[in-house]
């Protein structure tokens, strides 16, 4: 018999519980840019936007911490549905040594050479000064991210992704908070403008990691292991390995490839910047639903593999496929629907404002390719360990297509900023055929777990 799309309501249910509260932790997490972009973009245009490019340095951070956590949760996932939650603790602490590793390298970058950091997105010396005094304030939070992200990442495939999505939102409440608070000088505080949004930030992230190393000490709840923190079990360290590198060749593609086009952008004046500024914030915004059933569906289908059902983790996976198409075509509608709404609200300069209007006709396509890419690829197949496939794609669609043409129109051809914009979505559409073609080859299908994690 035919499997139907919405035949399974024991599958949706177990969706949409993960799901949830997935989602809105990545609402809650792209809602702390949307803060910074609404209350900054209230006070200057150049504020803005600088702060945006400046935040280009943690994008590239958390591009490394998501394969690190991807890896502890494709691994989690497959033990937890196999019942070993002592195989999950040394991932748990493997991540963690990681993670914290990757916080002192960028800690040290921004503390070091902010102005440098700058001078790769902008050459508008207003955006490089503003942006780094905001780097050097908001580096310190850089040290703490990579390990709450760990904790958090741990809680969902364990069970407890309702307490993470309620840590993070927490972290974000308190953030958007103390934005208000010293970004316009409330409650007696002097009015620091950037500088106060990078204040908030770093407040924010010592909550965040406070709350769920708390939290991680609770019943129910998995905590790190004194001696595992120190020591190395080698075959779980090769798996990690195996899924890890590739996720952060791919991550580095992808989160460079992504900067690249922001610093391209930002090379065409404050108002191009300014505008693309606010369609990331929307894009990112856009992308919560299809980052929450990714997240979710990789569970469940990591999950099933681990627990030695190859047939029915495929059929999750299908399913899944399928599902990416319909949320793909509503994001789109969403993006056209409020494109008049967000131009209008923001304080633009008229140019600015018209390159806004296009960008966001352009991005409501992009939003196709994008959903379908990021719950097949970063969802199905990396619940299987299936994770090269994601490194190939983007070194050939967008560091071999998209990002060279990019850089070209800018700067050779001078092509006008929406026709710029346009060629930065091109890698996420024209990879679809392969995704595709790929997917039908069940190389995702895959029981990655072993006896007592050896």
């Amino acid at each position: 018999m035919k499997d139907k799309l919405f035949s399974d309501k024991t599958f949706y249910q177990k969706l949409i519980r993960l799901t949830l509260p997935i989602a809105f932790q990545s609402l809650m997490l792209a809602a702390v840019a949307a803060c910074d972009a609404i209350m900054l973009g209230r006070v200057e245009q150049n504020a803005m936007a600088a702060v945006s490019l400046a935040t280009q340095v943690q994008f590239v951070q958390n591009m490394f911490l998501y394969s690190v956590t991807s890896a502890a949760s494709v691994l989690g996932a497959q033990y937890w549905g196999k019942g070993d939650a002592e195989a999950i603790n040394k991932i748990f602490c493997l991540s963690l040594r990681i993670a914290g590793a990757l916080g002192l390298v960028f800690f040290a970058g921004c503390e070091f050479a902010p102005r440098l950091l700058m001078k790769l997105f902008a050459h508008d010396e207003t955006l490089i000064a503003i942006g780094a005094g905001y780097l050097k304030i908001a580096g310190w939070s850089y040290l703490l991210t990579g390990v709450s992200q760990c904790y958090l990442a741990i809680m969902k495939v364990t069970e407890h992704a309702g307490r993470s999505a309620w840590i993070s939102s927490g972290a974000v409440v308190l953030n958007a908070l103390l934005n208000a608070v010293f970004i316009f000088g409330l409650l007696g505080c002097p009015a620091m403008g950037a500088n106060g949004a990078a204040l908030a930030t770093l407040i924010a992230r010592v909550a965040e990691l406070a709350w769920a190393a708390v939290s991680s000490c609770q019943k129910g709840f998995l905590r790190p292991k004194f001696t595992y923190l120190f020591t190395r079990d080698k075959q779980l360290s090769a798996d990690f390995r195996k899924i890890v590198l590739p996720l952060i060749g791919g991550a580095g593609l992808w989160g460079i490839g992504f900067t690249s086009y922001t610093a391209a952008m930002g090379h065409m004046g404050p108002d191009a910047a300014a505008a693309n500024s606010v369609a990331a914030v929307v894009r990112d915004l856009m992308c919560c639903l299809t980052n929450g059933v990714s997240a979710a569906g990789g569970i469940m289908v990591g999950n099933e593999l681990g627990a030695g059902d190859l047939p029915r983790g495929k059929r999750y996976g299908r399913r899944l496929s399928q599902l990416s198409v319909l949320i793909g075509f509503f994001s789109t509608a969403v993006v056209l629907a409020v494109t008049v709404p967000v131009t209008r609200f923001m304080k633009l300069s008229d140019e600015a404002r018209s390159y806004l209007t296009a960008l966001m006709v352009i991005m409501a396509v992009y939003m196709i390719g994008r959903a379908v890419n990021t719950v097949v690829i970063n969802g199905v197949f990396a619940a299987g360990g299936d994770t090269l496939f994601d490194m190939y794609s983007l070194a050939v669609c967008m560091w071999g297509v998209a990002v060279p043409l990019t850089f070209l129109v800018v700067f050779v051809f001078h092509w006008p900023v929406a026709l710029v914009y346009a060629c930065t979505c091109l890698d996420e559409v024209g990879k679809l055929p392969w995704v595709y073609a790929h997917y039908r080859k069940y190389k995702w299908v895959k029981d990655l777990t072993r006896d007592n994690g050896n």
